[in-house]
């Protein structure tokens, strides 16, 4: 069994970007790390391509004694089957720790196995309160508050009492002895199954946080995301019109997302694409064209009142 490995779950919609994700794994895997790829059985031959030295490509049949064919709390049966996966894939034996990396995700700089191991056994843990999503108004609005209810609900049901919700929204390094702890000690116990535990609150990357947080099963290195994560566009223009380019992302990060859950009509979007390119792909031309003119404007502006 591998100390360390990263997992991929997948299915053929995600294919362009899970396409993107591996020639960045590939371009940046410094220490020569293996990525597990999971994908349904009908999508393995598509994404056989990806199989390689570095790459072994999965069906989650292997875990299908676990997976469900109906809706669990209001959501779809693949939405919930790829929590199960990450939740469960320890139970293959294939690797001790493991990093799940989304399809949507895009690695920008070289990473090392040193970015998600404190020592040969130990994983760091990735633990964030979001304060600076909490004031955001249209996350706040749109997302925060049921989520915070969620979170919660997982807190009172392992009995970890604290005022603060410590948690991440994914990318995290899951640890086997933590999910081994949860299913034997917290899920048998009850006669739940990973289904029981999301139908509660589908909150996989939470379910770990707090059980970790509440058992102290191995010690807790915390962390800051290692990915920088766009929820919305608002978020992305942001960057883009402040002008924060990859490069300055990578000073601070791993891999960057564009969640593809609203960004999906907008095509594959590159971490390297020009600030026009990325304009573009949300703004119609005139759109843009208003905001170079305005910024030329700005910069003209500026420049005549050095010279007066």
């Amino acid at each position: 069994m591998q100390s360390f490995a990263m997992l991929l779950k997948s299915f053929a919609d995600d294919f362009d970007y899970a396409q993107r994700l591996l020639v960045s794994f590939r371009k940046f895997n410094a220490d020569s790390l293996h990525l597990y790829c999971v994908v349904p059985p009908a999508d393995m031959a598509r994404f056989a391509a990806f199989s390689g030295a570095d790459v072994t490509v999965l069906s989650e049949s292997e875990l299908g004694e676990y997976l469900v064919d109906h809706p669990v709390h209001g959501m779809r049966a693949g939405y919930i089957n790829q929590e199960i996966v990450k939740l469960a894939f320890w139970e293959l034996e294939l690797t001790e720790n493991y990093f799940c990396v989304d399809s949507d995700a895009e690695f920008i700089r070289p990473f090392y196995r040193s970015d998600f191991m404190v020592d040969e056994n130990t994983p760091y843990t990735v633990l964030v309160e979001d304060n600076e999503l909490k004031v955001e108004p249209r996350y706040y609005r749109e997302y925060w508050q049921q989520r915070e209810l969620e979170l919660r609900h997982i807190q009172e049901l392992v009995g970890l009492d604290t005022k603060v919700v410590r948690t991440c929204h994914g990318h995290q390094i899951f640890s086997a002895r933590v999910l081994r702890s949860f299913k034997t000690e917290f899920l048998d116990p009850q006669s739940w199954s990973y289904a029981d535990a999301l139908e509660a609150s589908p909150y996989e990357f939470t379910w770990y946080n707090m059980w970790l947080q509440k058992s102290q099963i191995i010690e807790i290195h915390q962390r800051e995301p290692l990915v920088k994560v766009f929820h919305n566009e608002s978020q992305h223009l942001e960057y883009i019109m402040r002008g924060v380019t990859t490069a300055d992302i990578a000073r601070g990060y791993l891999a960057v997302v564009v969640n593809s859950n609203y960004s999906r009509g907008l095509g594959v979007v590159r971490a390297e694409a020009s600030k026009p390119e990325l304009l573009a792909q949300y703004l119609s031309y005139g759109e843009v064209s208003k905001v170079v003119s305005g910024k030329l404007r700005d910069t003209f502006s500026r420049r005549l009142g050095r010279t007066n």
